[in-house]
């Protein structure tokens, strides 16, 4: 149960327009409109573990800033440490040198857990995990820390692998920009599960359910609700097999 302080600050949050996504003891993250999730409400989470467990499982991340009112997105490597992303590459590189100046910019890191069949075209969909944070970069220029922001993107890469690779050396370090983008705010969308078709369209004879896209877990899920008569296609196989 929350406790009398945790009580009286939600009613203060929500009288100054902010909503509260978690509160375990004294922690807490604001949201505010460039943060809120519109479309799909029930899908979104804001808690740091939410946020931290989808940048953690990603691959690479897009990064969206604008020059001159013009908007650029971009992908690249990275890595989480605490509330923080570090981002690499060289010193020439245009988008971190504009996000060095300290402008802000929106990251994020999108997971596709599956693919989504319905019975209807019109209900396809996909389920996944998307990041989005919101914040500002700074540039790492103490050799010591940009050594540690390196090898925990290598890390994040592959974990082990910084202890069976050469470090960078001096010159490597010289040529190469690195940046820490501090987590101003964030949200998470999830979407899981098993098609949402129309009740109408629930006695169609098509197949209906989810094909996985993780490493090592291919074979396609029926829905939940699809008639045992109905047998996997050959499509549906080949598309689960990649």
């Amino acid at each position: 149960m929350d406790s009398w302080y945790h009580q009286k600050y939600r009613k203060w949050a929500f009288s100054q327009g902010q909503l509260l996504s978690h509160i375990d003891g004294m922690s807490y993250r604001p949201i505010t409109d460039r943060s809120r999730v519109r479309r799909g409400r029930p899908r979104a989470q804001y808690d740091e573990a939410a946020v931290h467990g989808v940048l953690d499982a990603g691959d690479i991340c897009h990064v969206a800033y604008c020059i001159e009112q013009q908007p650029y997105l971009l992908p690249t490597a990275y890595a989480r440490s605490g509330d923080r992303v570090f981002l690499h590459g060289a010193v020439a590189n245009r988008m971190l040198g504009q996000l060095a100046k300290g402008i802000e910019a929106v990251v994020t890191v999108t997971l596709v857990d599956g693919y989504v069949l319905a019975r209807s075209q019109f209900h396809h969909s996909m389920n996944y995990r998307c990041a989005v944070l919101f914040g500002r970069a700074i540039p790492v220029t103490d050799p010591v820390e940009k050594h540690r922001a390196l090898r925990a993107i290598v890390e994040h890469m592959v974990p082990g692998r910084a202890a069976h690779s050469r470090p960078p050396n001096e010159k490597e370090l010289r040529i190469t920009q690195v940046l820490e983008f501090e987590i101003d705010e964030a949200s998470v969308k999830v979407r899981q599960g098993d098609p949402r078709d129309d009740a109408e369209d629930l006695e169609l004879f098509h197949w209906a359910g989810v094909i996985p896209t993780h490493r090592g877990a291919h074979d396609a899920v029926p829905s939940a609700d699809l008639s045992r008569a109905i047998k996997t296609p050959e499509h549906i196989k080949r598309a689960s097999t990649g």
